[in-house]
């Protein structure tokens, strides 16, 4: 084992949302070839390969490695990307991975797709046989059989095969001895993350029912089946897939922007919306998909105490338009005005009497309008 990270292809502007993608096994990141750069328009996307496959150093994973192994491998690898969080989309083994992080790592996992994968993989008898196989004879015999495994009718995708004639052996049979442990499904109702379930209608190794069983347990999980698709539909149907990529992934920014109206009140997104210009779409989308679809929906913290937090920053930083508008969403988070100003209090001591001081005279102006009364006094009682 070593600390190298696991070979990676990024794409699109680093200031777009990240989106990590995992192959499936005995391919590599070209399995993502006509997928992954229209997703780059406006996401930061990161391909990664399996130890042995692509580019990839054969030694980071050994004899009897789990898929937790690769999750880490790939948590390894966001980190010194500085990816916090992030959305992942992965194939069969790729998928198993982003399963994994989404279960033990929910915090790191912004939205989870999984395509042409399992929760079992049928067990660990196909995959141990596999694993000594190919550790006594190498990959050669897999060529046989690969289309048919892989892909529907006649369509091939040459650099495919060879990235499977090209892996190591023994780190292709160290991932077979992960797919052999793998069983998730007594943690799949433990998953969080908004999560779309891909198969392909013509999967012999990971056939739709698979994926039904992870969407039935999965909370709100959606599953899209494509005709006509095999095991690897990035490459044989990348228009359906990117279809629905798209529309999960789009489904963060219209949840935002939902969650965004809930807090902040109809006629301020109006407002903002109708002020939107091509210069600042993009940055209208961050908001929506990021700040509202992904931190003011992690169930972590209540919007009560993210409006609490959300005030005592706004205080720290004087940015009190903001505070006047987020006075408005805590009052719509169910906090009290007695609440309001204990929280404006705190503040006092942490980020000094003046800060607050400006913020009571904000936050006392927007209650006496909520409540429909004139603010009388301009200010607090104790102006410094």
């Amino acid at each position: 084992m070593t600390d190298e990270l696991l070979n990676h292809l990024a794409e699109g502007p680093a200031s777009a949302p990240p989106l990590l993608l995992g192959p499936s096994l005995g391919t590599s990141s070209a399995l993502w070839d006509r997928v992954a750069p229209e997703l780059a328009v406006t996401h930061r996307v990161v391909r990664w390969d399996l130890p042995g496959h692509g580019g990839c150093a054969p030694d980071l994973i050994g004899a009897g490695a789990t898929v937790g192994d690769l999750a880490d491998l790939v948590l390894a690898l966001a980190d010194a990307l500085g990816l916090e969080r992030f959305a992942h989309a992965g194939v069969s083994l790729g998928g198993a991975v982003g399963m994994h992080l989404a279960v033990h790592h929910p915090e790191r996992v912004a939205s989870l797709a999984v395509l042409c994968s399992s929760a079992h993989f049928d067990g660990a008898g196909p995959w141990v046989e596999r694993a000594e196989r190919v550790r006594r004879e190498g990959l050669d015999w897999l060529a046989e059989s690969a289309n048919a495994r892989w892909f529907a009718g006649e369509f091939t995708v040459a650099e495919l095969l060879r990235d499977q004639a090209g892996a190591d052996p023994e780190a292709y049979a160290a991932c077979c001895d992960a797919l052999a442990a793998f069983d998730l499904r007594d943690r799949l109702g433990d998953i969080r993350a908004r999560t779309l379930l891909i198969a392909g209608r013509e999967d012999p190794a990971t056939p739709p029912a698979h994926l039904r069983e992870i969407a039935d347990a999965v909370p709100g999980a959606a599953l899209v089946e494509i005709p006509g698709a095999s095991h690897l539909t990035p490459a044989q149907c990348p228009g359906a897939v990117l279809t629905a990529l798209r529309a999960h992934l789009d489904g963060g920014a219209r949840h935002g922007t939902a969650v965004r109206r809930e807090v902040l009140g109809e006629a301020h997104v109006d407002r903002a919306q109708a002020r939107q210009t091509p210069f600042t779409t993009r940055f209208q989308d961050f908001i929506s998909r990021y700040a509202w679809g992904e931190i003011w929906t992690d169930p972590t913290l209540t919007r009560r105490e993210r409006s609490m937090i959300t005030l005592t920053a706004l205080v720290a930083h004087g940015h009190h338009e903001e505070l006047a508008l987020h006075v408005r969403g805590a009052r719509r988070n169910g906090l009290t005005p007695e609440e309001i100003g204990a929280v404006l209090l705190q503040t006092a001591v942490y980020c000094g009497v003046p800060a607050a001081n400006a913020a009571f005279a904000t936050a006392q102006r927007v209650l006496a309008e909520e409540a429909g009364q004139p603010d009388a006094t301009g200010g607090t009682s104790g102006e410094a």
